[in-house]
């Protein structure tokens, strides 16, 4: 049995406590609502990000942070990208023993271009770090704590402490693999949410599969273009956190980023449809960096940057598509170059 803390109360996190006490461990979640850890702790639900699913006993809840850093030999971050850097900068005002981080967040910080594992590096003391090990794959929330089989990867390049990860989680019905490129796995995670609202568009325009298939096939050589160029493993994207996210992202009804470019789709401005959906959508602030990234990069990101100028300079949706299959011919297969 180890001793867990989730740091971050929502959907994704509540599954993953879920799956960590079902384990046998001692698994503390933390959340920055006194509300709701009272809600887990009385009530054992949480009602805004999981309805109708009633949590383990043995779950409990805190939102006091120093009691929940206290708590854990094994730290697990799902909070989204854009309070990384705030929580574990509070992580390191009662970290005094050495943990293994894990992190289960999908996003790019915008301007300073940083993965969630370099933000995390960058604001946790090394001394108090035993390893970061990335926890990523085609995983929706509420089919895990629906015991669906499901399928995600542990990565690290210390491949000792992504099995030490892949040990904590794995179950009958949540299968972890693991995998040393910690580049690959990241962006993986991370560009999908982009792809995901451009499919998301399109289905809103009703465009049909051609159009969905198209984006999402396309958004894949993106994804593995700028991947390979950043150090990733060409294979990772025809994995599990590379191909296998992009389906699951661009094609369920569970999918936030697909939802909130369907109400793109259907004409609504960028700022309504962030405030209809209530939750964070991390393909928007990763949409910035990814158009960022192409560019600092010198790759060619036509779904992105097209999405790019939808989000943040008012283009048209249908304009949009309309210039991505007006563009110049070219060959399909560019061997990642």
């Amino acid at each position: 049995m180890k001793k867990v803390t989730v740091l971050g109360a929502g959907s994704w996190g509540t599954a993953l406590a879920m799956v960590l006490t079902e384990n046998g461990h001692d698994t503390l979640i933390w959340s920055h609502r006194e509300d709701q850890a009272n809600e887990i702790n009385e009530r054992h639900t949480n009602e805004k990000y999981l309805p109708n699913i009633q949590l383990p006993e043995k779950l409990t809840a805190t939102s006091d942070i120093k009691s929940a850093v206290e708590h854990g030999e094994i730290l697990v971050f799902a909070v989204p990208t854009k309070a990384i850097r705030e929580v574990a900068g509070q992580v390191m005002n009662y970290l005094d023993k050495k943990v293994l981080i894990v992190h289960v967040s999908k996003g790019i910080e915008p301007d300073t271009l940083k993965r969630i594992s370099e933000i995390l590096e960058e604001t946790l003391d090394p001394r108090v770090v035993e390893d970061i090990v990335v926890l990523s794959g085609p995983s929706h929330a509420e089919e895990v704590v629906l015991h669906h089989p499901t399928t995600i990867t542990a990565a690290c390049a210390n491949l000792r402490s992504a099995e030490k990860i892949q040990d904590l989680f794995m179950n009958h019905y949540f299968r972890v693999y693991t995998n040393t490129d910690v580049i690959g796995v990241e962006l993986g995670g991370a560009l999908k949410n982009v792809i995901a609202l451009a499919a998301g568009i399109s289905d809103g325009l009703n465009y049909g599969d051609n159009a969905k298939a198209a984006l999402i096939t396309r958004g894949l050589a993106e994804i593995a273009r700028l991947g390979v160029r950043m150090g990733g493993n060409p294979f990772t994207f025809a994995g599990l956190t590379g191909m296998g996210d992009l389906i699951v992202t661009c094609t369920s009804v569970h999918s936030r980023n697909w939802k909130a470019g369907n109400m793109l789709g259907k004409g609504m401005k960028l700022d309504e449809v962030l405030e209809n959906m209530g939750m964070v959508v991390e393909g928007v602030r990763t949409t910035k960096a990814a158009y960022q990234l192409a560019q600092k990069y010198d790759v060619s990101m036509p779904i992105t940057t097209a999405l790019y100028q939808v989000l943040f300079e008012n283009k048209d949706p249908k304009d949009a598509v309309d210039e991505l299959m007006h563009r110049l011919k070219k060959r399909e297969i560019d061997y990642l170059q």
